[in-house]
């Protein structure tokens, strides 16, 4: 199962401000009952966005210049809390593609690599400014570049951080080992097959 090389993440971003956002805030528990993750990315900060009667709060992600953002910003500790995996697969099934904060929870961080999402450190700085530049200029693209480790936008560019193996995993396909685990099926039932306390069903 050969999958994406994650080089560079281009496209709008929100910048959604604030330390230790956790992943409650991110999907609320009562939207977690479900069989897949199929349709989770319209409860992706559900009760940031929605009042209780259904309509829309003033928020980053219900501001309509802000709508198809595939890059979100945001401050220090990102994703922390529970480690329920429901946080980043909302945010995937939004349609978020990459992540920059300036640190991680690392179970987050984790859960979201094994989607194929980068998660990149920048200083707060950094984020504010781009943050700025999109409040000004929404329909300007944010680049995310894993080989330069640089985050991008218009004439602005700053460094960015991630882990090595993260960011080797995600540039060589090799982010998600469940993909892994399926393509090596020959390797693993031969393997099996000579373990004198396997027997095959």
């Amino acid at each position: 199962m050969a999958l994406e090389k994650i080089k560079d993440v281009n496209g709008k971003a929100v910048f959604i401000p604030g330390n230790d956002i956790d992943t409650d805030r991110i999907i609320p528990a009562r939207f977690m009952v479900c069989v897949s993750f199929e349709g989770l990315g319209q409860y992706a900060f559900y009760d940031e966005r929605k009042n209780p009667d259904g309509s829309d709060k003033v928020h980053p992600l219900t501001d309509p210049r802000k709508k198809g953002a595939k890059i979100l910003l945001s401050g220090a500790n990102f994703g922390c809390g529970s480690s329920r995996e429901h946080a980043p697969q909302s945010l995937w099934h939004y349609g978020f593609r990459a992540i920059v904060a300036e640190s991680f929870a690392e179970i987050f961080f984790g859960n979201s690599t094994t989607l194929g999402i980068p998660c990149v450190c920048a200083k707060h700085g950094d984020i504010a400014k781009i943050g700025g530049i999109i409040e000004a200029e929404p329909d300007l693209p944010v680049d995310v570049n894993l080989d330069a480790m640089t985050v991008s936008c218009g004439d602005f560019s700053c460094p960015c951080q991630m882990p090595d193996a993260a960011r080797a995993a995600l540039l060589s396909g090799k982010w998600d080992p469940i993909a892994d685990l399926l393509d090596a099926e020959a390797e693993t039932s031969q393997k099996a097959a000579a373990l004198p306390y396997f027997k095959q069903p």
